[in-house]
């Protein structure tokens, strides 16, 4: 995802599709941080876009599983 994901794009997802989302999202934080350790990040920007993302996906995540239940 190389530009944040808009929260419309987030809400047509099913529950499979975002935590895939989540996945690729969680997998992007880490070679950020790994990035990070080695010296080798060059936009340090984007540490904290994937960040407020992942929390946008679980986010959304924990409504759709709330509304299923009701």
């Amino acid at each position: 995802m190389k530009s944040t994901k808009r929260l419309s794009d987030l809400k047509v997802m099913s529950g499979d599709q975002l935590q895939d989302e989540l996945l690729k999202l969680k997998k992007e934080q880490f070679n950020l941080r790994f990035q990070r350790a080695t010296g080798q990040l060059e936009n340090t920007s984007r540490v904290g876009e994937v960040r407020k993302d992942i929390a946008r996906v679980k986010t959304l995540a924990r409504v759709k599983a709330g509304a299923a239940k009701a």
